[in-house]
């Protein structure tokens, strides 16, 4: 008999005469590769699908006109186009874009933005409306504004535009020039209408001004802050988000530009892009160092900011199981293999009296728990990746892709395990003195 043939005959008796100790040493390297595993996957598909759920609680990255003249005009079509498709390249990416402009309601004074609906609804799953969405003479009100003037779904309003009052918006700065973005897209876009420039408005915008001029009276500015006059509109609908977004009435676009008597571009775009992090901020650097879009791009903090936190408490949690998972793997294995060590000293003894080299019992242990380590492995990934599928499924309603790499990479990592918590055992084995041995026997 070679010795190639014997040491593969021993090996297989050493296996299956102690079934015992090899199945707990399976089971030890099962539990720790199952556990890595379903980790591992998790944590490799859960930032991309968070990035994902995230996206249905708004924006993460917000448009504006970069000049002055920009916000006066808003921004056109093309321009919109051209942005998307520089955020759209690689990445998925869902946009809206809100005109916002001051009116009056019962003579207070209230914001409106022009929205094309359908984008902002699937923009903005998180917003619960009451009601219906706007559509031509129909508006839907913030829950403050609702609460403030005190009307209900099927109630009517009267919001009436003014010139003058565009006009002493227009005299403001506007927050979003040259100031970070802030916690909500709203609130930023709601002042960059501050710097529209209005054009002839319609005969009831042009009362309390004369040929662009404030009409006087005794020597005085005539105001119309009373005055009621304007368009009727019903209130099909009621928006509560606990935001900003309460504060403001939403019309379509073609009524927004109907009721101020002309047509411009967008104050705000709103993108939701799936990406995060460098790679958002990379987004935002090219479309600001891009010479032909002429507008702003910022990240809403906000939303960026919790998207990275719950990332790095996901990976920060990952990191921490996974090394304490290792620790019992290697506390597994190894009490196992030193468990066997034991029950074969007299074994070992025998053959360093006959003449077997340390050198050739430590690769008969090593191969032996890599054994163990390899069946563990391959049954503990398939288990992994089924409870790793599971979880993705009931948490985030997906389905998870088998990763070949994080495959192989499990197995690798199950057999170095089990080498690992073998050698302080095996180098035990290697130092029993076969006179000490064979005297007891």
């Amino acid at each position: 008999m070679t010795n190639r043939k014997m040491f593969f005959t021993m090996l297989w008796g050493a296996v299956f005469r102690r079934r015992s100790r090899a199945a707990m040493a399976v089971i030890a390297s099962l539990v720790g590769a199952a556990t890595l595993f379903c980790l591992a996957s998790v944590c490799v598909a859960v930032p991309q699908q968070m990035n994902e759920e995230m996206r249905a609680y708004g924006a993460n990255l917000i448009v504006t006109p970069a000049s002055a003249t920009g916000k006066s005009q808003g921004i056109d079509t093309a321009t919109v186009r051209n942005v998307t498709a520089l955020i759209g390249a690689g990445h998925s990416v869902k946009s809206a874009a809100y005109r916002y402009e001051s009116v009056r309601v019962n003579s207070a004074p209230y914001t409106i933005a022009g929205i094309d609906v359908k984008a902002v609804r699937a923009l903005n799953r998180h917003w619960n409306v009451t009601g219906d969405w706007p559509s031509a003479g129909n508006v839907v009100v913030g829950r403050d504004v609702a609460d403030a003037l005190g009307v209900k779904i099927g109630s009517r309003v009267t919001i009436a535009y003014r010139a003058s009052d565009a006009g002493s918006s227009s005299s403001s700065s506007s927050p979003m020039s040259g100031t970070p973005m802030s916690d909500s897209p709203e609130s930023d876009s709601r002042a960059v209408q501050s710097g529209s420039q209005v054009s002839d408005s319609g005969e009831s915008d042009m009362q309390g001004t004369e040929n662009g001029a404030p009409t006087t009276e005794n020597g005085r500015v005539s105001s119309d802050i009373m005055n009621t006059d304007g368009t009727e509109f019903r209130i099909a609908g009621i928006v509560d988000t606990g935001g900003n977004e309460d504060s403001i009435i939403y019309a379509t676009t073609a009524d927004v530009s109907k009721l101020a008597g002309h047509e411009r571009g967008a104050d705000v775009v709103e993108y939701s892009v799936n990406a995060m992090g460098d790679e958002l901020n990379a987004i935002v650097n090219r479309i600001n160092k891009n010479p032909n879009t002429a507008v702003k791009a910022q990240t809403v903090t906000k939303i960026t900011s919790s998207d990275t936190r719950i990332i790095a408490m996901l990976q920060t949690l990952f990191w921490i199981v996974s090394l304490v998972v290792l620790v019992l793997t290697l506390v597994g294995v190894g009490t196992t293999i030193s468990s066997i060590v034991s029950q074969r000293r007299n074994e070992i003894g025998l053959r360093k009296a006959l003449g077997a080299d340390s050198r050739a019992i430590g690769v008969e242990f090593y191969v032996e728990s890599g054994i163990y380590g390899l069946i563990g492995g391959l049954l503990g990934t398939a288990i992994g990746y089924v409870l790793a599928r599971v979880l993705c499924s009931t948490v985030f309603g997906r389905a998870l892709g088998l990763n070949w790499l994080l495959c192989v990479g499990s197995l690798l990592l199950s057999v170095a395990i089990a080498v690992i918590a073998s050698i302080p055992p095996v180098r035990r084995a290697t130092r029993i003195d076969p006179a000490i041995v064979l005297r007891e026997e």
